[in-house]
């Protein structure tokens, strides 16, 4: 079967887009609204976002997700951003990766349309719903919030490692060829994309990270067109959750140029090579990740801070 070539000038003309918004930003300092004060972006450190955008959208474009997750404890535990900032600069960021990764995969038909449209449409609701309860909440709950994330992320996390661990464990010849669609209800998966949505407005992941294990595991999702789809449902929760946060204060838009130009080019890269794992390699890749993302919350509710 002849493969899909994916132009590269979408891409190229959404780097253009990003670079100038930070030149843009750079010589205009126009006085965007900022609810806390965040560290000045030096070469050094606009260096450094970029890289760390890179690595979080190659590990997105791979396991399906926008990279908020591996962005916003960065930036906030070594990166010296508060809660809140790394919460709104992170999601503002994966806006454009979701728009980079979307598309990687959508013309490598990683993509259920049907799916996507219920997840993404219903989800905007919940993303409003979300980012008022981030308004309200944020400043004196946000500890609470990223310890039940920490906890709610250990089901997942153990799942997929288990999983992926198989066929090692009871050395099974082969896995289950992968099918090209996602089962279910248009009602349920609308349902599911209001609950991704709250939380994507509340906490600013973006939703990935709780978007492909619940497709796997609530709607027995094929994990290829899981990975492809949750990128592209990540466009309008991203686009809204992320210009509220803007709105609302909680982006610095320097850093969240820098991030997103590292992802877009990580996504890329991320979704070219996704197919050359096997799911249950992807699904022990991503349970390891969540499984440290959610030792890092835990412990840094109790003041502990792990590495």
């Amino acid at each position: 079967m002849r493969s899909r070539s994916v132009s590269l000038a979408p891409v190229l003309a959404l780097l253009a887009l990003i670079a100038a918004l930070e030149a843009w930003y750079l010589v205009a300092k126009p006085s965007l609204p900022k609810a806390e004060p965040t560290p000045a972006t030096t070469p050094l450190t606009g260096a450094i976002y970029v890289l760390v955008g890179f690595l979080a959208g190659l590990l997105g474009g791979i396991i399906g997700t926008g990279g908020c997750s591996v962005m916003l404890p960065i930036i906030h535990f070594w990166g010296g951003f508060s809660a809140t900032m790394a919460i709104g600069t992170t999601l503002f960021a994966v806006l454009f990766t979701a728009i980079s990764g979307g598309y990687g995969h959508l013309v490598r038909r990683n993509v259920d349309k049907r799916a996507a449209a219920w997840l993404g449409g219903v989800g905007v609701l919940g993303v409003l719903l979300g980012s008022w309860l981030f308004w309200v909440l944020a400043k004196q709950a946000v500890k609470v919030l990223c310890l039940v994330l920490g906890v709610v992320f250990l089901w997942p996390a153990a799942r997929m490692v288990y999983e992926g661990l198989l066929p090692w464990l009871k050395k099974e010849a082969g896995a289950k060829p992968e099918g090209q669609e996602i089962p279910g209800a248009g009602w349920a998966l609308g349902l599911f994309g209001f609950i991704i949505g709250i939380t994507t407005g509340l906490v600013g992941l973006g939703g990935g990270y709780a978007l492909v294990p619940g497709l796997i595991y609530l709607f027995g999702a094929p994990v290829y067109i899981t990975m492809g789809t949750s990128l592209a449902v990540m466009i309008p929760l991203a686009l809204v959750g992320g210009l509220i946060k803007l709105y609302q204060g909680f982006v610095d838009f320097s850093a969240g140029c820098l991030l997103a130009i590292g992802t877009i080019m990580g996504a890329q890269v991320g979704a070219a090579v996704m197919r050359r794992f096997r799911p249950t390699t992807l699904k022990l890749i991503f349970g390891a990740y969540f499984l440290y993302v959610s030792l890092k919350f835990i412990t840094g509710f109790f003041g502990i801070r792990i590495w």
